[in-house]
This record gives C-alpha cells, sequence and structure tokens, in this order.
C-alpha cells in the first residue's frame, strides 16, 4: 500500500479529542501521513463534515469512532470524489431514543460551564470492557479530553441529529470494527451498518468495550492495515493496495 499517497483523516467520538488516537497512531506504520480532525466545526453533522473536507487534504482515507463515525459517513457520501476508503470504528445506525435525548437534554441543563469538568466516573467506566471498569488511569484519561473541550462542545455534540446520516450513497470500500463486549453499541447495530453501506465488511475485536482506539489500539491498527492491503482501492491519482 503507497501510504505516502494516501494520508489517513482521523475523526474522534463523543467527548473526545485528537489524543484519542495518540496509541493507534504509535501502531501506524511510520511513513503514513495521519492528520487529525475534531467535532469542533459545526453545530450540525453536515457542518461538522463540511469543516473537516475543508480542512483534510484533497485525498484521503477516513476513519471515524463512534460519534465521528456519523460524521465520517456524511462525509464520505457529500465527497465521494475525494475518500478512497472509510473506516467505521463503534458506531451505529441509529438515532437517538425520545428518551435519550430527553436524558442528554437534562445532563445540559444540571450542568454549566463553571461545573462541567468532563463526563462523569461512571459513565467512562460503562464504555469500557468490565476488566478495565476500574482503570483509574483510563478512566482519567477520557475524563481530561471531555475537560478539555468544555462545556460547549458537551452543548452542542449531545443535541446533534443523528437521523438522516447517509449509507446506501457511500461509493468507497468502508470497514465496519466493533467489539465483542461493548455496552454502548453492539454487535446487531455494526452489522446494521454492514448491510447498509455497500461494498462494507465487518472485523470484530475481542476484549474490548466501546473505547476500542484506548483499550485496543495495536489490534485496532492492524486489523485496519490488514484490510487496506487487501483492498485495491483506486481513486483518481491514489491507489492503495
Amino acid at each position: 500500500m503507497d501510504t505516502s499517497s494516501c494520508p489517513v483523516v482521523l475523526i474522534p467520538g463523543f467527548m473526545l479529542d485528537e489524543s484519542l488516537w495518540d496509541d493507534f497512531r504509535n501502531h501506524l506504520p511510520e511513513n503514513w501521513v495521519v492528520v487529525n480532525a475534531s467535532l469542533s466545526g459545526g453545530q450540525t453533522i453536515s457542518e461538522i463534515a463540511r469543516h473537516i473536507a475543508e480542512h483534510a487534504p484533497e485525498r484521503f482515507l477516513l476513519i471515524g469512532f463512534s460519534l465521528g463515525g456519523y460524521i465520517a459517513r456524511q462525509l464520505a457520501a457529500d465527497y465521494p470524489e475525494r475518500v478512497g476508503a472509510l473506516v467505521i470504528v463503534a458506531s451505529s445506525l441509529r438515532e437517538d431514543t425520545e428518551q435519550q435525548t430527553k436524558l442528554k437534554q437534562q445532563a445540559i441543563n444540571a450542568l454549566s460551564d463553571a461545573r462541567f469538568k468532563g463526563l462523569s466516573n461512571s459513565t467512562i467506566a460503562n464504555s469500557l470492557h468490565p476488566h478495565r471498569a476500574a482503570d483509574t488511569d483510563l478512566i482519567s484519561r477520557i475524563k481530561q479530553m471531555g475537560n478539555r473541550l468544555g462545556y460547549k462542545a458537551l452543548a452542542i455534540q449531545s443535541v446533534l441529529d443523528r437521523s438522516g446520516v447517509p449509507t446506501e450513497t457511500i461509493a468507497c470500500p468502508t470497514l465496519v470494527v466493533a467489539s465483542t463486549s461493548d455496552a454502548l453499541r453492539s454487535l446487531d447495530e455494526a452489522q446494521e451498518l454492514v448491510r447498509a453501506i455497500p461494498n462494507a465488511s465487518l472485523q470484530i475485536i475481542d476484549d474490548a468495550g466501546h473505547m476500542i482506539p484506548l483499550e485496543r489500539p495495536r489490534e485496532l491498527a492492524a486489523t485496519i492495515v490488514h484490510w487496506l492491503g487487501s483492498q485495491r482501492i483506486h481513486h483518481a491519482d491514489i491507489e492503495c493496495k
């Protein structure tokens, strides 16, 4: 695979910043060109996707985690000439239920900029594999990402409308990655994504909760590198094989 001509754009998830990918990046080939994106460029999924596209390389491989997977789908559908391949990690097709929307709004209303110090320890622990639910260092690391992003990011990201994000118009090869012990996104949801996106395939990573890039970074990197190596991705002047 000629990664020198295939930059990789990484999109983090809900209340996570670019440091989500630090360990993962360490396990990628040294010659890969990696670009960090954020969810700070708008107040809708379409706006955030457009902002990322405006600051991304002309051609790239796209990886989105969790909420970032929704953004990545929108971007891949809106800019098919620029995305050579798409990887969606621990994400879903599903939109928030009325109850989930209500609970998120209540959480926003109960907090303020001065009071918000990141997601709660219990919320973070629930996103991890049961064997890591008491890992205070990992919980603190995730909590600090939210703290750095702040209350304004929480308020915007919590109410993003996840309905209507494209699937059937995604034209590039797509890999969906799920884990066996994800309490937030089930294997059923991963399989729904694979069925909905043309040319999509599924890879499952063991011994991980929702936070695959932090819990199993080496395995995630190896899974993606292997998958890309098995593809012939022709996209304008990009060929990755």
